[in-house]
């Protein structure tokens, strides 16, 4: 197969071209190709049931796969310096909008999470995700540099910060996944096993403190154990369908187009479009899918073996760490695992704002990762 570059090409798509990591770059092109699959047979359904043209969320999924692959192109041809700069940049917006959002937010299920602009609603948590990882990474990479700066408390700021305000909205999932990544970071950077234990404790009593304190937290945690309770559009029902999918799909599936759960799930072509891939497709694309996480995790982890470089080490780990956990607390919900998050499957559900914060991430991931070139910046 021709290169669609030569190696002699010095154009800025040329150097791109060969020096990114192809593996990395072609599985989460076929994680997007499944998504954009998906959503053909698990949106119909939905748009039907809100009296929407039965291809609008299809149509708009394939709009957003544009910016998707535009902003992993832009953001991996960055050196680290504006990687950081970047960074530090979409987490300042990100911040000024998580607080408008708490003010002028649209509540949906018991939480107010979204900004809404004429016809297009944005998610700011999701674009702080990846930030916060850059962020702490840089601090803790100083503080290796000059056991002077404060790169722990700066760290945990940039982290804490942007957890208070997610508290307030409120959005566990996002707070979860924030902390496991965080404290994964810390860990990598050399963070003393007491203070993993501790912060363990903390995590645990903070999530004694949010069934007590916030009712919309409260009300998902006892659905997930009490099986009996729900209406159609609670999270216990969208579990009960999303679990009959699973044991009508088997092996094989029921063939493309041929389920009827996603008839009646709320959610199918987002939060819950595994479970359409379980029972259309069966147990064959779900352990597809699973694969193809499991080797973009392990391949960016095996090219950090020989990485020398400390800011790159803590940040592209926390980067991919980010992204297998989503997909696993989102995977673990349909499979009633844990109570459900509100968490997409990263790259295969339907979501703009979702698909485009996890593009950065990703784009980061790559632009850390790829080969620097003789003479090239490095800062």
């Amino acid at each position: 197969m021709t290169a669609p570059f030569a190696r002699t090409d010095n154009s800025l798509l040329g150097r791109w071209w060969w020096t990114v990591d192809h593996w990395l770059l072609a599985t989460v092109s076929f994680l997007l190709g499944i998504g954009f699959f998906l959503t053909m047979a698990a949106s119909p359904a939905v748009a039907e049931r809100l009296h929407l043209d039965s291809f609008y969320f299809v149509k708009r999924h394939a709009l957003y796969l544009i910016p998707v692959f535009a902003i992993i192109f832009f953001v991996s041809t960055m050196n680290i310096q504006k990687i950081r700069r970047f960074s530090f940049i979409v987490y300042v917006i990100g911040i000024l909008f998580l607080i408008v959002t708490y003010f002028f937010g649209v509540e949906i299920k018991g939480a107010r999470r979204w900004l809404s602009f004429g016809g297009f609603s944005i998610q700011p948590s999701e674009f702080i995700k990846p930030a916060v990882v850059v962020l702490s990474a840089w601090m803790l990479a100083e503080r290796e540099v000059n056991s002077q700066f404060p790169g722990n408390v700066l760290a945990l700021f940039f982290y804490g910060f942007a957890v208070v305000l997610l508290l307030l909205q409120p959005d566990m999932g996002m707070v979860v996944l924030m902390t496991i990544t965080m404290f994964g970071q810390l860990f990598l950077a050399g963070l003393p096993v007491l203070w993993v234990l501790i912060t363990a404790i903390l995590s645990v009593g903070g999530l004694f403190g949010a069934y007590f304190l916030f009712p919309h937290v409260t009300q998902r945690i006892d659905r997930f154990l009490d099986r009996d309770t729900g209406d159609k559009y609670s999270d216990r029902y969208q579990i009960t369908q999303s679990l009959e999918a699973f044991m009508n799909g088997g092996f094989l599936g029921q063939g493309p187009g041929e389920g009827t759960i996603k008839k009646h799930l709320p959610d199918a072509h987002a939060d819950f479009i595994y479970a359409v891939a379980a029972e259309e497709f069966g147990f064959v694309l779900c352990i597809v899918i699973l694969g193809l996480f499991a080797f973009l995790v392990l391949r960016t982890i095996s090219r950090m073996l020989n990485e020398n470089n400390f800011f790159i080490v803590i940040a592209v780990s926390g980067l991919i760490m980010e992204l297998g956990i989503q997909a696993m607390i989102n995977i673990a919900s349909t499979l009633s695992l844990i109570p459900t998050k509100g968490m997409t499957l990263p790259f295969i559900s339907y979501g703009g704002s979702s698909m485009l914060a996890l593009a950065m991430g990703f784009g980061m991931v790559l632009g850390l990762t790829r080969r620097r070139l003789q003479g090239e910046d490095q800062l």
